[in-house]
């Protein structure tokens, strides 16, 4: 064959993904990007992964997470016609979904609270028949960004979260003025470093790639540092808290973006996945 009919097209192929059928799609990935690039095309190769699938799967991530050394919550998954019935901890505590994010779906149940949270119960709920319910952790919401760069994870920094409602809720997170970023974090050396430290074994263990971000409560009464979750696809917007946290060590938004794109290339050049 002379001519090359997708010379000058950059085409991206999925492949893997987290399922039972995973090598299975690696393999019939794979030849379909051998023959496109048979044909002319450049090729990405971009496995979604399991580390995104995992993270977000609250409780999944929470197992992998303590086996590996880091601190997460106590509490567990119940369902929600239980959790929506009576008091299944101690208030104080939280209530969340197991596999959304934004805060969607979080309830606050306060220490002397006389009912759990009914809507969880509702017939209007859509965020699955399990919930996650760990006791709330008093103090501040801390936020760590991690590069995955070639040497290892890198942890940029740590930033202090307040929003204005006490909470940092979807509004909070999205709304003008609904919070402000605190950066660095008004907080001991040594509780900075072990939060950094905990953010780069989180993206380890996890397996993640690229940018992450973990979140954490710390309770400066009784210097408990908790890991709540890793967020593998933070906000990216120029004032997001992962870019803010680059621009405070020096890497620009644009410099971050670049990093992003070629970190990826480097991975699909050497055999790999973005």
């Amino acid at each position: 064959m002379t001519q090359q009919p997708l010379s000058g097209r950059h085409i991206a192929v999925l492949l893997g993904g987290p399922s039972s059928e995973r090598k299975v799609s690696l393999v019939s990935g794979a030849v379909c990007a051998e023959a496109l690039e048979r044909l002319g095309a450049k090729v990405s190769r971009i496995d979604p992964g399991l580390a995104s699938a995992l993270a977000m799967d609250k409780a999944k991530a929470k197992a992998v997470l303590a086996a590996a050394g880091v601190t997460v919550p106590g509490g567990g998954l119940f369902n929600r016609h239980d959790v929506a019935r009576d008091h299944v901890l101690q208030p104080p505590y939280v209530v969340k979904p197991n596999a959304e994010g934004s805060s969607v779906g979080v309830f606050i149940v306060h220490e002397g609270a006389n009912r759990p949270p009914e809507e969880v119960g509702a017939p209007s709920w859509t965020f699955g028949e399990e919930v996650m319910v760990e006791p709330y952790i008093q103090g501040m919401e801390l936020a760590v960004a991690v590069l995955g760069e070639s040497s290892g994870p890198r942890a940029l920094a740590v930033t202090d979260i307040r929003a204005s409602t006490g909470f940092y809720d979807y509004e909070a997170k999205y709304s003008e003025g609904g919070s402000i970023h605190v950066l660095p974090a008004p907080i001991p050396n040594a509780v900075r470093d072990r939060a950094m430290r905990m953010a780069e074994l989180a993206h380890t263990a996890l397996g993640c790639r690229g940018v992450t971000r973990s979140d954490f409560r710390y309770d400066d009464i009784n210097d408990l540092l908790v890991l709540l979750e890793v967020n593998t696809q933070p906000g990216m917007t120029p004032t997001s808290l992962a870019p803010e946290q680059a621009d405070h060590v020096g890497i620009p938004f644009d410099h971050l973006v670049l990093w992003i794109v070629e970190d990826a290339y480097a991975r699909c050049s050497a055999g790999g996945t973005a």
